[in-house]
């Protein structure tokens, strides 16, 4: 999980060499590493794309995101959910790229019931300016029974979207924080989430909690893909055992796997953004959708 102090100490130096221009470099050129990464709306991929803003309605306030696609026809819908640093320019970027291999992607604000749209432009703004004391009271409320409820909402908006190919199903990806969302998701609508990808997403075993992610196993019919980073595994070494004969036991597809790369690997701005492995995610996950969300 995240480390509060070696992440404030990284960002203070990430914000002093951002005026001098290095720190975006870098974040373009690890932008870059997938198919369509890091390039302007509209051209991500080999497919014209389409953006906006969105906002609709849930049980617990108005929903917003960022909401791509391909400009032309139907596709299958996934939802992302952010790390701890929220709706920002990173994961758009991710989202642009997953619309261009042909998926209609809605980025969730996480912290929606509190505040509206981007609070942190990247990681590096977000462990300076003391963003983990700010989202605590916004973090707080994203309980399974939330998340559940967002998810529900959340299928309904995007089914009513034209560009949403409904016959299809739905996929869902977590970073951080948002890893755990991908289960409960899974769990709260089985006959449309197809795929949950959780990417050194914490908090999968709870053993004392009614609805911790490995509990719910036999509610999901999803295929799954559980990323660990190598410093999450060191030390809770036995919760990746733990889910992993928890899918078994409830006949869900589920690959378990540590990464050799630490907490935050998949994220361009993020201390811990490893290319290579990255790379290897994004491919991890493009071919879980291709298969299940035929």
């Amino acid at each position: 999980m995240c480390d509060e102090s070696k992440l404030a100490e990284w960002a203070k130096g990430a914000l002093s060499r951002r005026q001098f221009g290095v720190l975006g470099s870098v974040a373009a050129l690890g932008a870059c590493t997938g198919p369509g990464m890091g390039e302007p709306a509209g051209s991500a991929g080999s497919l014209r794309l389409t953006e906006d803003r969105v906002t609709f309605a849930a049980p617990d306030g108005t929903i917003d995101g960022f909401f791509v696609r391909p400009a032309t026809g139907r596709h299958p819908a996934v939802i992302l959910w952010p790390d701890i640093a929220g709706l920002r320019e990173a994961k758009r970027n991710i989202a642009r790229t997953l619309a261009g291999a042909g998926y209609a992607v809605l980025v969730v604000n996480p912290y929606y019931r509190d505040v509206a749209g981007e609070q942190f432009a990247d990681f590096a703004t977000f462990a300076a300016g003391g963003g983990f004391q700010k989202v605590g009271p916004w973090r707080g409320k994203l309980t399974a029974e939330a998340i559940t409820r967002d998810t529900i909402a959340i299928t309904d908006w995007l089914d009513r979207q034209p560009g949403v190919d409904t016959a299809r199903g739905i996929g869902t990806q977590g970073y951080c924080m948002g890893g755990p969302f991908t289960v409960w998701s899974a769990a709260a609508v089985p006959a449309r989430v197809k795929v949950a990808a959780n990417f050194h997403g914490g908090g999968l075993v709870r053993p004392d909690a009614p609805m911790s992610p490995h509990k719910l196993l036999q509610k999901v019919k999803a295929g799954l893909l559980i990323a660990v980073a190598q410093d999450d595994d060191a030390k809770a070494p036995a919760d990746k055992t733990t889910f992993a004969d928890a899918a078994k036991a409830a006949g869900v597809d589920a690959k378990v796997e540590v990464y050799p790369a630490d907490h935050g690997w998949m994220v361009p701005d993020s201390p811990a953004y490893d290319a290579a492995a990255a790379a290897r995610g994004e491919a991890e996950l493009l071919a879980l959708y291709r298969r299940r969300l035929a």
